[in-house]
């Protein structure tokens, strides 16, 4: 047996792997899922059945056909094919496996395709290690990870491949997986002659999120466990799968893009006035064990970002939830929590107060930073008088209203413009009223 062979054997598993590794496809054709990029006239089908393959780096949720798509480059590419785990080597392994691709290249011409699997382990003197036979290519990199290659992957490494991110499969997708494996008497669970029922079938396909490891998982543990009927079956019915299911362990790292991106998800639903969204993703990063004052501190920022002076309650909500989880953790905290997203979520929104900020610093960083005007400098200590500062200056509580036409800025530009929604119609009407004032008081003394 040659090397290549040998090293995409080891991507075919034994017979007593688990179901969900003994059924991955060995063709292309037999590679279900991700027709985004890999249906037919797509890129990386085109790619491989040219063998103009380059490094590249696979990148989704567990169950999604990452390690099925390596094995099968493995058993098409022309290329030898060597498999590394990263949570189970170091730089060793890797300087060895890239020193067998830099022989067969001297010796032959011919290329390796290198497979790591959970890339997202190895640390960045281990990426590193890759990097200069990456670029020259000596191997042909086939990276898989469950993180965002974008956090976990170095910049240069990402920068010389291609990255594909894996959608979770579809209902049907599943299903189809779950037929295959059923009547698969070779790898699959042919020879127990199972019958799953249509709810049984429904069910797992939506229960598993288009995890197809985790559907066959389930699939395996029901027909193994099952007691054979009198025609020697087994019927896989809805209890079963019921029974057969795990809870799903939520993809989710506190470091890496799932992360982020289940909070972006949270502020924009909040701000996008979806409260059922917004429950949604609050419930997400609690079950995946989120630590609830980021929570707080991120519905705080959006109740003042967002909402602003339509409601000025929001933000008393969302400072009074974030008080209340210090002081009362999980899983308590997770009702004034809700309750604040809740509140914000349907709250009037106006982001003026926020925008008036961001324009006024803007305008420091980029123009003339303005001095204080004399009347508003302090006039209290000796000598302010003869600097002048503090003269002329009238306190507006004197005045009816509590107003009075002053300039209080060296220029005339308007930061804060009010909505008409919420409470902020009504700061609107008083502010184009002082506006109005104060622009014929600058006229009159022009």
């Amino acid at each position: 047996m040659g090397l290549f062979e040998e090293e995409a054997g080891k991507m075919q598993p034994g017979v007593n792997a688990p179901l969900a590794a003994r059924m991955r496809p060995r063709t292309v054709d037999d590679f279900v899922g991700q027709g985004h990029f890999f249906s037919e006239g797509k890129l990386l089908r085109r790619i491989l059945a040219a063998d103009r393959l380059s490094s590249v780096i696979f990148y989704g949720p567990p169950g999604t056909g990452k390690t099925a798509l390596a094995t099968v480059i493995a058993g098409v590419t022309d290329a030898a094919f060597e498999s590394l785990n990263a949570a189970a080597c170091g730089v060793k392994e890797v300087r060895e496996a890239i020193e067998r691709a830099r022989l067969r290249l001297s010796q032959g011409g011919k290329r390796t395709v290198l497979f790591v699997d959970e890339l997202h382990r190895f640390n960045t003197a281990q990426q590193d290690v890759l990097l200069p036979d990456v670029e020259n290519g000596t191997v042909i990199l086939v990276g898989a990870t469950t993180h965002n290659p974008f956090f976990s992957v170095n910049a240069p490494l990402i920068s010389r491949s291609q990255v594909f991110e894996f959608r979770p499969l579809s209902e049907q997708d599943i299903k189809a997986i779950i037929r295959r494996a059923l009547a698969d008497e070779e790898r699959g669970l042919g020879s127990h002659h199972a019958e799953i029922t249509e709810e049984a079938l429904d069910f797992l396909a939506k229960v598993s999120e288009g995890d197809a490891r985790r559907a066959l998982n389930a699939v395996e543990v029901g027909v193994l466990s099952a007691q054979a009927g009198e025609a020697g079956g087994v019927v896989y019915d809805l209890e079963t799968a019921q029974e057969s299911i795990q809870k799903k362990a939520i993809l989710y790292d506190a470091s890496e893009g799932e992360h982020y991106d289940t909070a972006s998800a949270f502020i924009k639903s909040m701000r996008g006035s979806d409260p059922d969204a917004a429950i949604y993703w609050l419930g997400k990063m609690l079950e995946a064990g989120e630590d609830p004052r980021f929570i707080a501190r991120r519905i705080v920022i959006c109740a003042a970002e967002d909402v602003g002076n339509a409601d000025p309650q929001a933000l008393v909500v969302a400072n009074a939830a974030l008080q209340v989880s210090e002081f009362v953790g999980l899983p308590e905290c997770q009702i004034p929590l809700a309750q604040a997203v809740t509140y914000i979520a349907t709250a009037p929104k106006s982001n003026a107060a926020y925008a008036a900020i961001a324009e006024a610093r803007k305008d420091i960083q980029e123009g003339r930073t303005m001095s204080v005007p004399d009347n508003l400098r302090v006039g209290s200590y000796s000598g302010a008088k003869r600097l002048g500062h503090g003269q002329d200056y009238k306190y507006a509580h004197s005045y009816e209203g509590h107003f009075v036409e002053q300039d209080y800025v060296p220029c005339d530009k308007e930061y804060y413009n009010p909505t008409n929604n919420g409470y902020e119609a009504i700061i609107r009407k008083r502010l184009e009223a002082w506006r109005k004032r104060k622009r014929e008081w600058q006229g009159d003394n022009k």
